[in-house]
Order: structure tokens, then sequence, then C-alpha cells
């Protein structure tokens, strides 16, 4: 991100008064925040992964979240999509997770997109947000996500879980490797229903969170090349390097 604080729009005094806590971190400051505020980002998938992701970026007071997702609520959705309320059973996800991210910050603005990713969409999505969050359930999504940062030169952070697993890494064109190199196709057994909790999904997704931040704001180190894989039965966190292919036809281009 640019580091120049003239760059980025100033703080108003509610926006000094919200987050000032947060500005005590160290490195952050009146222009990290402000680097927040310059800020897009595009997250696939709101829905219990997703949608805390958004829900934390709103909150830290990025400046414009774009999100892609399309589809009805489903009484099924219900133990993990927190942005969705019972009464929105039946109608259009998009509507309830644009309404619930407005009422926590009016000041953020947020493009709605009811379309999932896919080959034909990536690129014109890709190309609204500085930073790409990767939250969707299937690889055919994820694959086309990732071709389409790759291409940008975009960072892109990979958010997953199953059951009481989780997993966080962060891909950085230049510094890494990208999904594609250890995920070259998509898995043939993998389907879009699978076990979840969402308390499993809340943990991987505010550690993505944090990702974001740490790209936006320069503060801590990003897990670029890196796979933070949590095993949440046991509370056994593993650091895995991830490979970078010379050979990718994706990001070694």
């Amino acid at each position: 991100m640019p580091a120049s604080m003239s760059a980025h729009p100033a703080l108003t005094l509610e926006e000094q008064a919200i987050y000032e806590w947060q500005m005590s971190v160290p490195g952050v400051g009146e222009e990290g925040q402000r680097k927040l505020k310059s800020a897009s980002v595009l997250i696939s998938r709101v829905g219990g992964l997703g949608g805390l992701v958004a829900l934390e970026l709103a909150a830290a007071g990025v400046g414009k979240l774009v999100l892609a997702h399309s589809g009805s609520l489903r009484a099924s959705d219900l133990n993990r999509q927190l942005l969705q309320t019972h009464d929105h059973v039946g109608k259009p996800r998009m509507e309830s997770i644009v309404r619930r991210l407005k009422e926590l910050n009016p000041r953020c603005e947020i493009a709605g997109v009811a379309e999932n990713v896919t080959e034909e969409n990536a690129e014109q999505l890709v190309a609204q947000a500085d930073i790409v969050v990767d939250a969707a359930p299937l690889f055919q999504e994820r694959l086309a996500l990732n071709a389409a940062a790759a291409r940008a030169h975009k960072p892109m952070v990979e958010c997953a879980m199953h059951t009481l697993e989780a997993s966080v890494t962060t891909f950085v064109p230049g510094k890494s490797g990208c999904l594609a190199c250890y995920v070259p196709e998509v898995p043939s057994s993998w389907t879009r229903q699978f076990p979840v909790f969402g308390a499993v999904s809340g943990t991987a997704a505010c550690i993505g969170a944090v990702e974001v931040i740490k790209l936006i704001t320069g503060i801590g180190e990003p897990l670029a090349g890196v796979l933070l894989s949590m095993n949440l039965s046991t509370m056994q966190f593993r650091r895995l390097k991830l490979p970078r292919r010379a050979d990718c036809p994706v990001c070694a281009c």
C-alpha cells in the first residue's frame, strides 16, 4: 500500500473517536487508519467465514468492501452466517449482508454483488479491490479467483475450514506462490456441503481479517508462503511452508 500519508483521506472527528483504541496499536496510528479508510477489499462468499471477515473489516474502518455471494438464505445457514437473521430465510442473502454491515459502519462503501465468483466474472470483480479474500466453499471458485488475483498482481488471503479444522494463508505476488501451486485442480471428492460449526468459521475469519489489516497498514508479518493450520479439537496450531512451483501455469507466467 502507498506509504505517503497525503495519498489517503483524512479522518473525521467521528472516525478519530471510533478508531481511537486501534490507532494506539504500535505501528498503526493515524496514518495506518487513513490507509484502512482508503483501502478496498473483495470478499468471495460472505457466509459463515467471509461474513465475519467483512464484519471485522467494516469494524476496523476499511473504506470499501466488494462482496460476492449469490442465492437466498436457507435455514441451515443460520448456525454460522452471523450477518443474517431468522426472519430473512428465503430472501436474497445480499440484502441482509449489506444492511447489517451498514448498521455497523455507515461510512463504509459496500458493493454487494449477488453472484458467486466464476471464470467469467473473476477478473471484473478483482479489478474493483486492492486485496482479495477467498472464503468460497467450492474450489472452482477458489481457483478462478486465485487466477484473476495473480493476473492482476494483487494479494489474496485464503481462508478455509472443515469440521474442527481451519487454515489461513496469504498469497503475495512476487513473494509467494499461489493456490494453484499446491491445489492445481479441483479435488474430485469435494462438495459444497460439509460439517461446520460457526465458531470454527469465525476463528479462520478473524485471522483472515488480521491478515488483511496487516497487508493494508504494513504492521506485522503476513503469512506469505506459510499456511497456518489449526486443529481446534486439540488446539494445535502449525505453520507449514507452502510450495512455490517454478512451473505453475498461474503465478509463474
